[in-house]
């Protein structure tokens, strides 16, 4: 199996993912909006919402990360020399990998802290609603990973890293 196809299979399950946070978070907002109107406010409503908005922000990361959507600056690495867009692109994605490892590994020591506590209006563990730190951080290297086999062939000058020309090539499909 190739790595674009991996890459494609792991786009579909974050994508999944995002997909089956939004909507439970519309439904949920849309609940506790509706209980409130007939004087029946749910007491969960609040923190619920807020912990599904915390995950959908960490899987949407990994997605943009996957579709290479987070904000960068490719025309700096284009009009750099050759021999230095590899340098710079490695770099990079070596401090962008790092801090995400780094990420994971406080985020597991974090959910050690937390230990038994749970969340104040519903019997769920903390360190469960939390772990989407070190799976999101994680997730997030394994995207970083799965897209560096591209950055690479562009930073040697074969394909292109200008998101214009990618955004009109998936639109045109």
């Amino acid at each position: 199996m190739s790595i674009a196809a991996v890459r494609r299979g792991f786009e579909s399950l974050i994508t999944f993912i995002v997909i089956v946070l939004m909507i439970a978070l519309a439904v949920e907002v849309t609940a506790g909006v509706v209980f409130r109107m007939i004087g029946r406010p749910l007491a969960w409503y609040d923190e619920v919402a807020a912990v599904m908005l915390a995950w959908l922000t960490y899987y949407g990361a990994v997605l943009a990360a996957l579709k290479r959507a987070h904000i960068a600056f490719p025309g700096i690495v284009q009009a750099m020399p050759a021999p230095w867009r590899l340098t710079i692109t490695l770099a990079v994605e070596a401090v962008v990998i790092g801090f995400f490892l780094l990420m994971a590994w406080y985020g597991w020591v974090v959910i050690g802290i937390l230990g038994e506590e749970t969340l104040v209006t519903v019997d769920i563990p903390v360190a469960l609603t939390q772990s989407v730190i070190p799976v999101g951080a994680l997730l997030y290297v394994v995207a970083e990973l799965l897209c560096l086999p591209d950055l690479v062939r562009q930073a040697r000058g074969v394909g292109s890293v200008d998101m214009a020309e990618q955004v009109a090539g998936e639109v045109s499909h």
